[in-house]
């Protein structure tokens, strides 16, 4: 059977890890200055849609689970800090000092220190630093390093991947006028790059926002791209746009936003995933001040949208394009777009025609850009038409749009005479190209590609390509990323009319249906290629997409996430139920990989929903046990999630479905140790056990041992916790249950009961045994990407063999820690140099007790 959406549980876990919100271990005396971690998560069982369980987890990635109830973790604290705070940190610890008694040296608060250290303080005073330095007693060279770091930045630069969705898209080469604007522009670039080489962050401004504002039509995203590719020698960390469809009944929000911007800027899909929405905009400031890269935020319909994503310092540049002036933004730098000079609109006539058919005919060439208006838009539009008739004189273009303006009934796409260029290309069009054209007006997405132009034309990959490629020469297309399409908001407006006024509503029925049906059957395949028991989907030779392996797959998804959505949504509207469960059970484990996605919640509402329409209580109550994971990692609403696992666990128990109240149980065994509720917890993890066992669902009953492990042991029950290890172990072993247990399930269960039972060994000051158990697990964290579990694993095996003598082998587990800087909390490399300073000096303190 297949396992349930991977981890939603070992959270609950990791709670234990550290529920009394210490770091991931407690120092010493010595150390007692050490501060708490900030939450995370980890993996742990999950129930399959079509009925089975596992114990599972996200295979062969570090991904955080959609379904996984998560709590505070080992090591916690932020990833990074600011290098001031860390050095401060570490000339503290290395005086043995707590915050307090650093204050009372120093005469600095106690807050202001702490705040210092975290980071969240990012320009304390000169004069500051020196009484600390004072307090310390520092010499002068240690004085000068700490001033260094306070002129550093606030984080190490994040990794930008080349291969980002939302990397600027390529401008036109035929860019002409907008000179006034421009240079307002190009004075806000030179101001960015001034500010991010300020070393003084007290005397800096905040970082620059432009919001260019006009009428559609007018060039707002070709002036954006323009200065972004022009200004690229001044922003080594690239460019990026986001469509922010503010046009849309659901246009993008903040958060959304913060979310792409963070993964385009290489913040793991884990670590978003364990983050609040007001930690990830904090994570979203911090790591913009780092970087020296533009962000456009294209076609932004209102203030909200935006507001929470100004930059507040540092050298990035935020462009906004809107049709809108957006006047309740303050501190922007507004540059309103109207239409071009005469001038400028001739010599964009003259860049795309060619300047000797324009210079032949100036007086047509006067026509034609005012029948446009001197919009951009229509004159790239009218001038593509006339640029693929070179037997056409310029005049025969003006006479062409006279007519059509005459018999043009106005739309509502904007300005009549945009409409009459669209009316010209469009009349010229053949009747398949034209087709296509009105077709593509359906696609509910920002872009796409040619697969899905295919399926609403029913006609080849290579038919489909031809076409597009002929609307991309007439400039009624325009080319996204890679090899991906999109449509000017004018434009898809305008394709839709001509749609509903030439080919009915039967026509647009069928074609919608058959692309609704095309998105969801292939997000079924893509999604089940993270099953244990799918994976590749069988070979078809009439199938539109490559889904050869996982990453394909991957790419599929994310790429195509606003249409296969939209028509997700379409099923739930058109009633078709169990196409809905069969999407949302086809991406349960996927969604483990994808967790910050932000609409997971809806997908398994509407499944739910879906299922209870059917009158079908084992999936509703399946999909309700799902929702209860969606709850806390989408939302972090543990009342929310409380209550729809209660609410599976009656459907359950009213159906007599065991497994699922089995499910319930797990689920609400780890919200239980979300709150540092052991006793419960203890109580509905044991429950799901013997409902398990009486389902005989070893799967599910691994994962619920797998997490009484850690339960028994933060509740001071240590002899139960290695009890509970052994079944796990034994069980794992047990050849009637070799062929029931996949693979991956079996890998993960070891590797985080073997993590888990190494901390009741440390507490008891079994040190051997801890040692042997986390020279198990530590490999199999990394190997996993679990990479804050390993590096808590170097650390707390380092400090084991600290009390066992072996210094060299310590020394070297201490530095492993430090080469995963990137990969885990300052805190733990805080422990580990201080750790390292000690074994130098002669005088290891390794910790007593671990939580």
């Amino acid at each position: 059977m297949v396992p349930w959406s991977l981890p939603l549980w070992n959270r609950a876990a990791d709670a234990l890890i550290r529920v009394a919100g210490h770091a991931c271990t407690v120092a010493t005396s010595a150390l007692t200055g050490m501060r708490s971690g900030e939450p995370m998560e980890l993996p742990g069982g999950h129930r399959s849609s079509k009925g089975g369980v596992g114990l599972s987890a996200s295979v062969g990635s570090g991904s955080c689970a959609m379904h996984r109830i998560g709590v505070v973790s080992a090591g916690g604290g932020s990833v990074g800090g600011t290098p001031f705070g860390r050095l401060l940190r570490a000339l503290r610890l290395a005086r043995r000092w707590t915050i307090e008694e650093l204050a009372e040296a120093s005469g600095v608060s106690v807050r202001a220190i702490g705040d210092m250290e975290r980071g969240r303080s990012l320009r304390p005073q000169r004069g500051t630093v020196t009484a600390l330095a004072q307090g310390l007693e520092l010499d002068e060279a240690a004085h000068s390093e700490l001033l260094e770091a306070l002129r550093g930045r606030p984080a190490a630069k994040p990794s930008v991947s080349p291969a980002s969705p939302y990397t600027l898209p390529r401008g036109v080469r035929d860019f002409v006028g907008r000179h006034a604007e421009l240079a307002a522009l190009r004075a806000l670039v030179q101001q960015s790059v001034t500010e991010s080489r300020t070393e003084n962050k007290a005397v800096r401004s905040p970082a620059p926002v432009a919001v260019l504002f006009g009428p559609p039509g007018s060039g707002k995203t070709t002036l954006a791209v323009r200065l972004a590719e022009e200004s690229a020698p001044s922003f080594p960390d690239g460019a990026f746009l986001i469509d922010m469809r503010g046009l849309d009944v659901q246009p993008l929000s903040a958060d959304q936003v913060v979310l792409r911007l963070l993964g385009a800027w290489g913040v793991a899909d884990a670590e978003l995933g364990r983050l609040s929405a007001e930690e990830r905009l904090a994570r979203y400031h911090a790591t913009a001040a780092t970087l020296r890269a533009v962000v456009v935020l294209d076609n932004v319909g209102s203030e909200a949208q935006v507001r929470p994503l100004l930059p507040r310092e540092g050298g990035l540049l935020l462009v906004v394009t809107s049709r809108r002036t957006l006047a309740g933004l303050e501190g922007v730098h507004r540059v309103e777009l109207g239409a071009l000079t005469r001038e400028d609109s001739a010599s964009l006539l003259r860049a795309v025609v060619g300047a000797d058919r324009t210079d032949a005919e100036p007086a047509a060439v006067l026509a034609v850009t005012e029948l446009c208006g001197h919009l951009p838009l229509a004159l790239r539009v009218a001038a593509n038409w006339a640029a693929t008739r070179t037997n056409w004189s310029l005049q025969r273009l003006a006479d062409r749009l006279t007519d059509e303006e005459r018999r043009l009934d106005a739309l509502s796409a904007g300005d009549l005479r945009v409409n009459t260029a669209f009316a010209l290309s469009y009349s010229r069009l053949a009747s398949g190209t034209a087709r296509m054209f009105r077709l593509l007006s359906l696609l509910p997405g920002a872009d796409f590609g040619v697969p899905s132009a295919a399926v609403l034309a029913d006609t080849s990959l290579p038919a489909a390509e031809d076409l597009l490629e002929e609307l991309l020469d007439a400039g009624l297309l325009t080319a996204s990323r890679g090899d991906r399409y999109r449509f000017h908001d004018l434009l898809r407006l305008y394709a839709g009319a001509r749609h509903r006024t030439e080919d009915g509503d039967e026509a647009s029925v069928a074609a919608k249906a058959r692309l609704r049906a095309w998105l969801l059957d292939t997000a079924v395949l893509a999604g089940r290629w993270y099953e244990p028991d799918h994976g590749a989907p069988p070979p078809a030779p009439g199938r539109l997409v490559a889904l050869d392996d996982r990453e394909q797959a991957m790419r599929w998804m994310k790429t195509e996430s606003d249409n296969w959505l939209a028509a997700f949504r379409e099923a739930v509207e058109a009633g078709e139920h169990a196409k809905v469960i069969e999407v949302a059970d086809a991406t349960i484990w996927f969604s483990d990989h994808w967790a910050s996605w932000g609409h997971w919640i809806e997908v398994y509402e509407r499944s739910a929903e879906a299922a209870a329409a059917l009158g079908d209580p084992v999936r509703e109550a399946t999909h309700r046990n799902n929702l209860a994971g969606a709850y806390w990692v989408g939302e972090r609403r543990h009342d929310k999630a409380v209550d729809e696992a209660r609410h599976a666990l009656a459907i359950a128990e009213k159906c007599g479905d065991v497994t699922q109240q089995a499910w319930a149980h797990h689920h609400l065994g780890g919200l239980h140790a979300l709150v540092d509720d052991l006793p419960p917890a203890a109580d509905h993890y044991q429950h799901a056990k013997e409902l398990f066992a009486q389902a005989d669902e070893v799967n599910g009953y691994l994962a619920a041992s797998n997490m009484t492990i850690r339960v028994a042991e933060k509740a001071g029950r240590p002899r139960q916790a290695v009890a509970a290890y052994d079944e796990v172990m034994d069980l794992l072993a047990a050849s009637e249950y070799r062929d029931r247990i996949p693979p991956n399930v079996r890998d993960i269960t070891i590797t985080f009961a073997t993590f888990y039972v190494s901390f009741a060994h440390l507490n008891q000051g079994r040190w051997q045994e801890a040692v042997d158990a986390l020279r198990l697990a530590r490999g199999q964290l990394e190997t996993q990407g679990w990479h804050e579990r390993a590096g808590t694993a170097h650390l707390h095996m380092a400090h084991a063999l600290v009390h066992l003598g072996q210094l060299a082998e310590a020394e070297t587990e201490y530095r492993a820690v430090l080469t995963m800087a990137d990969l885990v909390p300052s805190a733990m490399l805080d422990d580990a140099r201080a750790a390292l300073d000690a074994l130098a000096a002669g005088t290891p303190s390794p910790p007593t007790h671990f939580v």
